[in-house]
């Protein structure tokens, strides 16, 4: 008969067995990595959120915005090198995994500079199109000004990011985020709270953590290219036939991140009608957002990676058991967030800010926020495995069936004057994202059946 020890630890084993170790080995470090990009978000609200006027909340939002706005419309740089340098890898092509980086690197410096180029227009109609008080845009515009200097910076590390999480080097990935986003937060505190500089100090302390976070990618990228193998020289940069379907991967990331960014574009500005008060609290209330997001977000990469090696070597097989394992502990991981949300909201809204009236406003919507890692794990979930697959045709034209459908949805909140139809129409809009891709999973999977 065996001990209550033993049956206990088959039980676990079952559970846990040797595939989801695996699977957990790579996602951990990467949510502990992306836990400090929400934790980042919260910081800096938190500092101008204990200043004496909610239009600093505001300003900062909408800047952040904007710049969400304008780098994840380059989204592709992190997502097509993750995918396209997995199945490289998987193919077992030293150079073609060098490549990869080599192409996004060049489109992410000569983008950058004609960012900072047409900064002018960029603000411009920003500002025409969200239309915040005068406070806020005058304190945007500050924190707009001083952050473009980071545009190349940024983009340069989507690459990085994306090739090291193709590398499946996670301890990497942690040092990455950790180190960039921690100084980061040491510098917002410093620059706002030391120096008083408001949100010119939360802007300029992206711009130097931004730099510094290039030099430590290149760092962290050496080991594999050493263990890789391969040279610099004769990896055909320039391919036309590599060359034209990064640019048709390329089209088709821009056109679906540009319809996500503005789903959240149209929730900043949708909120902003509904007066200071109502805008900071959303601001506040989108940090639980983040958090969910990017924890959801580690085995999002998993599954992308997993499942872009398996492709790439087409493993149907392995291309399943990596969807499945993913899937199920980003499910597990949902219900566990949104239960902490629910628990912990209050004082999580009360460490986000001081001003009474924001954190009345807070509570009131808070239940729509703790439901979304409820409501968008599907959709996360799928964005990996398209990826990896670099299925990108299907996954652009389902984001643009639930963008619209979210418009439509949330232009009604407006007309009706409620930010809870306005909350509703956000998490309507991250289900459809999941729903919509799960009908199609069967039309991409493999149809070797290697193991």
């Amino acid at each position: 008969m065996s001990s209550p020890t033993s049956s206990r630890l088959s039980r676990t084993r079952r559970w846990v067995g040797k595939g989801d170790r695996r699977v957990l080995a790579l996602t951990l470090p990467i949510i502990l990595s992306n836990a400090t990009v929400p934790l980042l978000g919260a910081v800096d609200t938190a500092v101008v959120g204990h200043l004496d006027s909610p239009h600093y909340i505001g300003a900062v939002a909408v800047g952040a915005l904007i710049f969400s706005y304008v780098f994840w419309s380059f989204g592709f740089l992190r997502m097509a090198t993750t995918g396209l340098a997995a199945q490289a890898y998987g193919r077992r092509d030293p150079n073609g995994v060098r490549a990869v980086f080599a192409r996004a690197a060049l489109i992410a410096v000569t983008a950058g500079l004609a960012v900072m180029v047409l900064q002018w227009p960029i603000i411009e109609l920003a500002m025409a199109l969200i239309q915040p008080t005068a406070a806020v845009e005058a304190a945007a515009r500050d924190y707009f000004h001083v952050r473009i200097w980071a545009s190349p910076a940024t983009l340069m590390q989507y690459c990085m990011l994306g090739w090291l999480l193709a590398m499946r080097d996670a301890r990497a990935v942690f040092i990455f985020q950790v180190v960039l986003n921690s100084l980061n937060m040491v510098l917002d505190i410093l620059f706002v709270q030391g120096f008083g500089w408001d949100v010119k100090g939360v802007a300029g302390a992206t711009v130097i953590a931004d730099y510094s976070g290039v030099m430590l990618g290149w760092f962290l990228m050496q080991p594999h290219l050493k263990r890789l193998g391969g040279t610099w020289r004769g990896i055909g940069i320039f391919d036309r036939t590599q060359l034209a379907r990064l640019m048709k991967i390329n089209g088709d990331i821009f056109v679906r991140t540009m319809a996500l960014t503005s789903a959240f574009a149209l929730f900043t500005s949708f909120s902003a009608r509904f007066g200071e008060v109502t805008l900071a609290a959303n601001a506040v209330l989108q940090n639980f957002l983040m958090f969910g997001s990017f924890a959801l977000d580690g085995f999002a990469h998993a599954a992308e990676t997993l499942v872009g090696q398996a492709y790439g070597a087409e493993r149907r097989k392995q291309f399943l058991w990596a969807v499945r394992k993913t899937t199920i502990w980003a499910i597990a991981s949902a219900v566990v967030m949104a239960a902490i949300f629910g628990l912990a909201g209050p004082w999580i809204i009360d460490g986000l800010t001081s001003i009474p009236e924001v954190r009345a406003a807070s509570y009131s919507y808070l239940l729509w926020a703790v439901m979304l890692p409820i409501t968008g794990v599907l959709g996360f979930q799928f964005d990996g495995v398209f990826l990896g697959a670099m299925q990108t045709k299907h996954w652009r034209n389902m984001m643009l069936l639930s963008v619209a459908i979210y418009a439509g949805m949330a232009w009604g909140a407006v007309v009706a004057d409620s930010n809870h139809l306005l909350w509703a129409s956000f998490n309507a809009f991250f289900l459809l994202r999941g729903v919509t891709l799960a009908v199609l999973f069967p039309t991409i999977i493999p149809n070797s059946t290697t193991s």
